[in-house]
């Protein structure tokens, strides 16, 4: 995989890079797997506008993933190698001994006409395969990690990211994450070996604003910028800063404030993630 950049024809095309997509094999997605995708513009049940700078953006089609990896015993071979444009890592299609296919998300390294299995044993430590935490060695790299039994993935599942085994006590398994927080994670879910692709994701450059309005991504207006009717930063003569410290259109503090509210999970993180 690698950046590309471009004949800077216009002063945007100047800063621009993108992904030169080495790895794809195909340009077409699994049709089965296939279902739209209706968009929101990020507004509520009612209309009302709940998530700022939502709007617009390419058609998707929204590809169905195998987070759960509930296909057990049964090996399968890597068919291609796919863009998925719901998510920042690429896909892969998976055909399975007795015919089925399914899409996961592509670990590093994992090639076309690989094998893959899913086992509530220990199996081989290969990039796709997946297996419960407690057979799974100490050290290991791995990605979708469940956080409870049998409900899928949800933990390390974007471009680049890999999570690590660090310990194993009791029924927990203590796991570092990508952002550094170590957690406990309980020994009967599942996680799948290997870091995921697409490491260079993280370095590609936008170069324009219409590429994000490709996105869905609306303009940010400065809170500095508007009227005191509309946010706390705004009126003032002249160019004025916010007076305060900086906060949302709500009034909720923007820098280091802790917004963490769930005391349930609390004692499952052993360490926050460091700055």
């Amino acid at each position: 995989m690698g950046i590309k950049t471009y004949r800077p024809a216009t002063s945007s095309l100047r800063q621009k890079t993108g992904l030169t997509f080495e790895e794809l094999t195909t340009r077409r997605p699994h049709k089965p797997l296939v279902e739209s995708l209706s968009k929101s513009g990020g507004r509520n049940s009612r209309g009302r506008i709940s998530a700022r700078r939502r709007g617009g953006g390419h058609k998707r089609l929204y590809r169905i993933i195998d987070f759960k990896r509930d296909k057990i015993g049964v090996p399968g071979v890597v068919d291609t190698i796919e863009y998925d444009p719901n998510r920042s890592a690429f896909i892969s299609l998976i055909k399975y001994k007795d015919g089925e296919k399914r899409y996961i998300i592509a670990p590093l390294d994992l090639k076309v006409g690989q094998p893959v299995i899913s086992e509530d044993k220990q199996v081989d430590i290969l990039p796709g395969n997946a297996m419960p935490l407690k057979v799974i060695p100490l050290g290991t790299v791995i990605h979708n990690i469940e956080l409870r039994k049998n409900k899928g993935g949800q933990l390390a599942r974007s471009a680049g990211t890999g999570a690590q085994v660090l310990a194993k006590e009791g029924k927990y398994a203590q796991i570092r994450m990508p952002s550094t927080e170590i957690r406990k994670v309980h020994l009967d879910c599942r996680a799948t070996i290997g870091q995921i692709g697409n490491l260079d994701y993280q370095h590609v450059s936008i170069g324009k604003a219409g590429r994000n309005r490709w996105k869905g991504k609306r303009p940010s207006v400065r809170g500095t910028a508007m009227n005191p009717v509309d946010h706390p930063h705004g009126g003032g003569e002249g160019k004025a800063k916010g007076g305060r410290n900086p906060v949302s259109p709500t009034g909720q503090p923007t820098k280091g404030y802790k917004t963490r509210r769930n005391k349930r999970t609390q004692s499952f993180i052993i360490r926050r993630r460091s700055k």
